[in-house]
């Protein structure tokens, strides 16, 4: 259940209209990487950890939640930044203004020529307001959402997330010198901080939370990284331990003669036998650990979703 406020979590506000950088904002609110998308990748999200994880749930729905919010924040800014262009247009049967804008021959000064070249939707299609495209005018579009059903994936997915949309604040804050809007960005920005932080909490409470899924990594192919580029370039990510896995790197210095050596790693010096028996057991217990923490979950008789 939704119940709508009418005020913002932040009071965002604009010294002065400014039709192209509302189009630049629009990539917060309809670009892969904006409020929308974020808000319904953790709604969606959100479904599948009510019955394993209900505290899990309870984050997703409310960064979700208050992700619609940063949402309205960025809406509303945008439709202020392009205050003048609504009336303008609603004023054309008695201007002309319009037509001369798209003929090139307004002054600069002209709000609806400013939006105009900033973005031809907003006199045209949008009536001069936002609209859940990005700042190219691609429509909003599901594939932004990623939600794999573990919740420990999508927890990293989560923390990719936050992070891009962070970034994207810094550079939008590149291109206004409006104090007011740097202070509406700044907030949302540091949100984006906070959020991702408290994504790094709930999947470190999730023990085990590594390899994602439930199928252990075939010990005959983990430790083995490839010098597949001209040249070699040693460093923590392929040469000593695995972090956390009590292994450390094989570093192949020349794969070719490797994959040709094991006829395509199918005839390997070591059979592996003892890990892979290993590695089986393994995986019975994270299957049974994995069900058993749905199935367990899982109200008996009617199915309920709210208890009142």
């Amino acid at each position: 259940m939704f119940h709508h406020v009418k005020s913002l979590q932040f009071n965002a506000r604009v010294s002065r209209p400014d039709p192209r950088f509302a189009n630049l904002l629009l990539e917060q609110f309809g670009g892969e990487n904006g409020e929308l998308a974020a808000a319904m990748q953790y709604f969606t999200q959100a479904f599948g950890a009510k019955v394993p994880h209900p505290d899990k749930y309870d984050m997703l729905m409310d960064i979700a939640t208050e992700e619609f919010s940063h949402l309205e924040i960025v809406g509303a800014t945008i439709q202020m930044l392009l205050k003048g262009v609504n009336g303008e247009l609603k004023d054309a049967a008695e201007q002309s203004e319009i037509m001369v804008a798209m003929n090139g021959k307004a002054e600069k000064e002209s709000v609806i020529h400013a939006a105009l070249s900033a973005n031809p939707q907003f006199p045209i299609i949008t009536g001069g307001g936002p609209t859940p495209r990005n700042s190219q005018g691609i429509p909003w579009c599901a594939s932004y959402i990623n939600s794999n059903g573990d919740l420990t994936v999508d927890l990293r997915t989560n923390l990719a997330s936050e992070s891009r949309a962070k970034l994207v604040y810094e550079h939008l804050m590149k291109f206004t010198d409006d104090p007011y809007i740097h202070e509406t960005l700044s907030f949302l920005m540091t949100r984006e901080v906070t959020h991702y932080k408290m994504f790094e909490a709930a999947l470190n409470s999730i023990q085990p939370n590594f390899p994602p899924g439930v199928l252990a990594a075939d010990p005959r192919y983990l430790q083995n990284v490839y010098n597949l580029s001209e040249g070699s370039v040693r460093g923590p990510w392929n040469e000593g331990e695995i972090k956390g896995m009590g292994k450390d790197f094989v570093y192949i210095e020349k794969p070719l003669e490797q994959v040709q050596e094991t006829q395509g790693q199918t005839k390997l010096a070591d059979d592996f036998s003892k890990e892979l028996k290993d590695t089986e057991k393994l995986d019975k217990e994270m299957s049974a650990v994995k069900s058993a923490e749905v199935k367990d979950a899982e109200p008996r008789g009617v199915a309920q979703w709210s208890t009142y």
